[in-house]
């Protein structure tokens, strides 16, 4: 299943047949522990319409009340990569730490406003030498901290900024058009 936001309605996608959802508050809709099964439910109970009704803009799968957030330094290779860009600063001891600990590096990213959507610009900062996108895989949780879908997302970085100093991290990272995340859920 697959569900899309739209400016003008949340649309359900199972087995290639398209749904308008009655509702469209996507904050209120998506904080659902049970998201599934209700999308489950609802698939059986409207009626299918063409898929040309998401030909629209489409808009990034997240809502205005909520907030982006990431994981860093998650693989071995990132981790050595951010210890050699940070080498020079002193930093490079960060990564190391944080690769290891029982907690993870856990930043925030975005709110929904810098955020664009499928087919969207991302930015890179004027101030930066060294960008890179970083494609993600991007968990969509509920309020009580349950996991109720995923989506693609695009992390833009700026490396020259964070490698100068990892305290830059939030310059490095939130900016407008910082994040791409769609097309569905």
């Amino acid at each position: 299943m697959k569900l899309y936001k739209t400016h003008t309605a949340i649309i359900l996608e199972k087995d290639n047949l398209f749904s308008i959802l009655p509702d469209t508050d996507w904050n209120h809709f998506i904080n659902d522990d049970n998201l599934y099964q209700k999308l489950e439910h609802l698939s059986h109970s409207l009626p299918p319409t063409n898929k040309e009704i998401i030909t629209g803009t489409l808009l990034p799968p997240i809502g205005d009340k909520q907030e982006l957030w990431a994981c860093g330094v998650t693989y071995l290779r990132s981790k050595t990569g951010r210890q050699e860009e940070s080498k020079a600063s002193g930093g490079s001891d960060f990564y190391a730490k944080v690769y290891e600990a029982e907690r993870p590096e856990v930043f925030f990213k975005s709110t929904p406003h810098r955020i664009t959507g499928h087919g969207g610009k991302v930015n890179i900062r004027k101030d930066s030498t060294w960008d890179v996108p970083e494609p993600e895989l991007t968990l969509v949780v509920s309020s009580s901290g349950k996991i109720i879908g995923y989506t693609i997302g695009n992390d833009m970085s700026s490396r020259s900024i964070e490698g100068e100093n990892p305290l830059y991290l939030p310059q490095a990272k939130t900016y407008d058009a910082c994040a791409a995340v769609g097309p569905c859920i």
